[in-house]
């Protein structure tokens, strides 16, 4: 209901038009040929009537507070919408994309051919707004479309696994978009010529039917401001509230193991919890409080295991990553026919795999592990003579 949008308002006839056509006529069509299918008038929507359609405690909302009207992607949390049926951040397309319709000298985010690519007014300012309250400046153009598109997939992950925590109250999210009509950058996941974003692959571990997720409390969701950090550093919470998502139809006796270790990756402290987890539902853990932890230099990694099998993991830190004392993890890699098994020595964040032509299409990808290795399966693409690894460590 495009009413909603500033400077925009729908004439009498405008609304009477829409009543006939989404009210009236598609639901008594669909009601004689598609009995059977839900039908709902329109998006956002209380129902029907222009009701307050973005009324949170009734049908679905579209939420752009965050990105449309500059509130950090924390503001999340505060928003528990029954289905929030659009949200998004934007990030700019793989290199290669931006190689397509640039010439060297267009590429740096302010030229004219990089705006006049870019779906939103304004969208490269705020996209580099939200790349930087989380990550250092990058220092080349390469690494700035890295940055972005890890602050995409961070942003979307923080909102959806907070809905998917609070199922009952909010029964859907759906990030608003999948992929592009040009090469541009935009809120899609997959660019224009099919290249995924970390977004998809974010998003195929926060969909994912049974999935475990962390709310934790640090420096993002209530200090970012370093100025006053000093003065409040000791009224800082940190802690940590572990939760698991069932989607499956089937009851789970599950494991949830949890360590805090420091930026080598070496456990400092470590527990692991029993988890019944019932069909279709969100299976909150007990609130872990962490006071001495090194904001800088420890995190949280986590994991949920079926038997012996790891169903889902990630990991969280309690600062943010332009104020971390990463270690370098010096990664590595070697191939094995379509196994690339990558090394690390120490935590690494958001590992990206790329080749030359950046059309891997892989298991996994931008993904956090610990030290030690993990090996992703190739799906598509050739690896060629070299493979490009890295990871937030590289934002700099």
């Amino acid at each position: 209901m495009y009413s909603r949008w500033p400077g925009i308002k729908l004439t009498p006839v405008q609304k009477s038009n829409f009543h006939k056509i989404f009210e009236y006529m598609i639901p008594g069509i669909l009601k004689e040929h598609d009995p059977e299918t839900f039908y709902w008038p329109s998006t956002p929507s209380s129902g029907g009537a222009f009701d307050d359609p973005e009324d949170p405690n009734r049908g679905d909302t579209h939420y752009w507070t965050v990105w449309h009207g500059n509130k950090p992607y924390s503001d999340y949390r505060n928003h528990f919408s029954r289905y929030t049926s659009e949200f998004g951040i934007s990030s700019l397309p793989a290199l290669k994309t931006v190689e397509s319709f640039t010439l060297p000298e267009d590429r740096n985010i302010y030229s004219y051919i990089m705006e006049r690519h870019q779906r939103n007014f304004e969208g490269n300012t705020k996209l580099m707004n939200y790349m930087s309250q989380i990550f250092l400046l990058p220092g080349n153009f390469e690494t700035i479309i890295y940055a972005t598109q890890l602050a995409q997939a961070e942003a979307v992950k923080f909102g959806v696994e907070h809905w998917r925590r609070n199922r009952g109250r909010c029964m859907g999210a759906m990030y608003w978009q999948v992929n592009d009509a040009w090469p541009v950058a935009s809120w899609a996941s997959i660019d224009y010529y099919f290249r995924w974003k970390a977004l998809h692959y974010y998003a195929r571990r926060f969909y994912q039917p049974m999935m475990i997720s962390c709310q934790e409390e640090g420096l993002l969701t209530q200090g970012p401001n370093p100025n006053l950090q000093p003065l409040i550093k000791a009224a800082i919470e940190k802690s940590f509230r572990l939760s698991v998502a069932n989607e499956t139809l089937q009851e789970k006796k599950l494991t949830v193991q949890w360590e805090i270790r420091d930026r080598n990756a070496k456990i400092l402290k470590e527990k692991s919890v029993p988890v019944n987890a019932p069909a279709l539902s969100s299976t909150w853990l007990e609130k872990v409080e962490v006071f001495d932890i090194a904001l800088n230099d420890e995190y949280l990694s986590y994991h949920l295991l079926d038997g012996k099998e790891l169903i889902s993991e990630g990991t969280v830190i309690f600062s943010l990553p332009k104020y971390f004392h990463w270690a370098d993890p010096k990664l590595s890699y070697t191939i094995q026919g379509d196994t690339i098994t990558v090394k690390a020595v120490a935590y690494a964040k958001s590992v990206e795999i790329q080749n030359k032509n950046e059309d891997l299409l892989l298991s996994d990808n931008y993904f956090d592990m610990n030290a030690g290795e993990k090996n992703v399966k190739i799906l598509s693409g050739k690896c060629g003579a070299n493979l490009h690894l890295r990871s937030v460590y590289d934002i700099k």
